[in-house]
């Protein structure tokens, strides 16, 4: 019967490993993990249930190229399925709300930050959901190399919204990240279906390559058949456009794709790439997630990955086709800073984190409104790492979320207010008349006063005001917009030591903090083991291999791989702390010109007060980028002190 549905909806003659096995359970109302090496079909899992269950499947989905490629797919084969993004039109994003409420749609994708819209909640309330699909789950674990907080609430968003079955989907879990998905979705063991992350048909190859010569390494292997589709992955920006224009140069069709670029240019770039007109994308790892192109014979790591997970994802890519595909790492240690420097920055300053406590301890009401924008430039803390701060504070029992609103509700009258209050009859009109009455237009935009209708109108609430507008909005009387997003939390604990909690979250950022930089040193390990590589990482997520040597890698085919520090950097002793840190000085002020900061600025770690004092384009910006941020920072704290009088 399944295999008959399969060819029926989607022409394939038969499952992938493990595929019919998450289906049937998933059909017999089970809640199941699906942990399946990238390539292997793991949104079949969802796809094909979803066309056999009742009502609607509602995706969780990390990236937006993820969400367009599935769409594509599952359009050209007839299966009603849409995505809710930022991208889209008001109509279409109407459309495809009216779609979901009506049960026309038997898959939604939505990114997990959705949950916290208010109007696309209270639209949810009026939609029949069959299956929370939950893909890249492994971000839910702090133990998880991608830890996001906001996966964190998804359980919470199941039980609120009456969703009574769940299939997670990951390709890079260790047991440990498994068995803390497994506890947070309360998923039974048994229900966990693993197929391996064992990949014969992939050569894993380790080369060293001494700084000055990676391009040269480079451009002789992919010359080496230019015509096949492959994936060079960087760690900077820069240096993704550099090598693609290098490439280029040389005769390679290749293109730079990064997040720094604009929307349009990079899906240009992906259907280029997926149609074959583009031979190579030199990317950082905003490129591939989702990207289901089976032809893709090399995946080449220009710098090292940053932790095992990735490198597992990105080699994941290649030979989706089941034939011969070619994965090397062109190693050396001279960017291993670098690597360490993105995880520093995430990781926020104590003093910083007791503003922000301290914040939440003087507060008038039980109350906090939080922009998370404005908040994340006051404390000088990134927007991940703040969120992931306020996940903390919940689990400490310190805040408690309540609902996130929107700041300004607007719209554009489509109908007169006279033919809208005709729609209506006695207090539901009255009703109306007070929204109408206080919402004040102009030129073309009329701005709602909704907390003067609660206070004018008895029987009005914020719930009530918001569903009026909205079903204004789908019956096309106004187009209505919401902006400035607002989290309104319950303070449930004053009593707490400011101290003692801040010491508590600075320490557990310092403990992720060390994971990471952990990560970097076991991917360090791997690329030098004295052991088959393929057997080394499939033992990583808890696979063994029942055979001392693949055949297919470097290590089986010429021994261990030794890499070293290609370039020698001049101490820091020698260069002058002037040249380098007096713009950034003048332009910080009293205030910003601490030791952090300053080695933050020259080691090129982003931060909000960065982008409010527009320091990142002056020219000694990541100056010291390839040395290791806690060497600089002593450093700069040896000479702060002289510059700070």
């Amino acid at each position: 019967m399944l295999e008959e549905n399969l060819k029926r909806y989607f022409n394939f003659t038969s499952f992938k490993k493990g595929q019919k096995e998450v289906i049937s359970r998933i059909l017999d109302n089970q809640s199941v993990a699906a942990i399946f090496p990238t390539g292997s079909g793991k949104s079949l899992c969802y796809q094909l249930p979803a066309i056999l269950l009742p009502h609607m499947t509602l995706v969780v989905s990390p990236l937006l190229s993820l969400m367009k490629d599935q769409i594509d797919f599952l359009s050209k084969n007839n299966i009603p399925a849409s995505r809710l993004d930022n991208t889209l039109k008001r109509e279409e994003y109407d459309e495809v709300l009216a779609k979901a409420r009506s049960g026309e749609l038997k898959i939604l994708m939505i990114s997990v930050e959705r949950f916290k819209n208010e109007r696309f909640r209270s639209q949810l309330q009026k939609m029949n959901i069959s299956l929370l699909v939950i893909d890249e789950a492994h971000c839910i674990s702090e133990w998880g190399h991608n830890f996001r907080p906001e996966y964190l609430k998804l359980p919470i968003y199941k039980k609120q919204f009456g969703i009574k079955q769940l299939l997670l989907l990951t390709a890079t879990a260790t047991t440990q990240v498994i068995a803390d998905m497994r506890a947070k979705f309360d998923i039974l063991e048994e229900n966990i279906i693993s197929t391996g992350f064992y990949r014969d048909n992939l050569f894993l190859k380790v080369s060293p390559a001494p700084e000055q010569e990676k391009q040269t390494q480079l451009l002789n292997r992919i010359s080496e058949d230019p015509k096949a589709s492959t994936i060079v992955y960087v760690t900077l920006q820069k240096t993704s456009e550099l090598i693609a224009d290098f490439l280029k140069s040389n005769a390679i069709k290749s293109s730079a794709y990064h997040a720094g670029m604009q929307n349009e240019d990079r899906e240009r770039i992906q259907n280029d790439f997926m149609e074959g007109s583009l031979d190579c994308v030199v990317a950082t790892i905003a490129f591939g997630m989702g990207i289901d192109k089976k032809d893709i014979r090399r995946i080449i790591h220009y710098d090292l990955p940053k932790s095992l997970e990735s490198y597992s994802q990105e080699i994941g890519r290649a030979g989706r086709d089941d034939k011969p595909a070619f994965c090397e790492v062109l190693a050396n240690l001279d960017n291993v800073s670098v690597l360490e420097n993105f995880i520093y920055g995430d990781t926020p300053e104590k003093q910083d984190i007791i503003k922000l406590l301290n914040k939440i301890h003087n507060h008038k009401t039980s109350l906090l409104e939080i922009k998370l924008l404005s908040l994340s430039n006051e404390l000088n803390i990134r927007m991940l790492p703040l969120k992931t701060l306020l996940v903390y504070l919940e689990m400490e029992g310190i805040l408690s979320p309540k609902y996130t609103y929107f700041g300004e509700y607007d719209f554009k009258y489509i109908a007169d207010q006279s033919e809208i209050l005709t729609k209506f009859e006695g207090e539901r009109k009255e009703f109306v008349k007070e929204i109408l009455s206080n919402s004040h237009t102009a030129r073309t935009i009329t701005k709602i006063d909704i907390q003067q209708i609660i206070n004018n109108y008895p029987k009005a609430n914020r719930q009530r005001v918001i569903s009026a507008l909205e079903y204004f909005s789908e019956k096309r009387w106004i187009e209505l917009n919401a902006r400035q997003s607002i989290d309104v939390y319950d303070i449930t604990d004053r009593d707490f030591d400011i101290d003692a909690v801040g010491a508590k979250m600075s320490l557990l950022f310092k403990n992720k903090e060390h994971n990471e930089i952990q990560r970097i040193t076991q991917m360090i390990s791997f690329l030098e083991s004295n052991s088959c590589l393929s057997r080394k990482l499939a033992e990583y997520f808890g696979e063994v291999i029942n055979k001392d040597c693949c055949g297919h890698c470097s290590f089986c085919q010429s021994g261990q791989t030794h890499i070293t520090q290609s370039t020698q950097l001049p101490s820091l002793q020698t260069l002058s702390y002037k040249d380098l840190a007096d713009a950034f000085i003048k332009s910080a002020g009293t205030d910003n010109y601490t030791v952090t900061n300053t080695a933050r600025f020259l080691c090129g770690i982003s931060s909000p007060v960065f982008t409010k004092l527009k320091v990142k384009s002056l020219n000694s910006f990541g100056s010291l980028e390839k040395y290791p941020f806690q060497k600089v920072k002593a450093w700069v704290a040896a000479k702060w002190t002289f510059y700070a009088s």
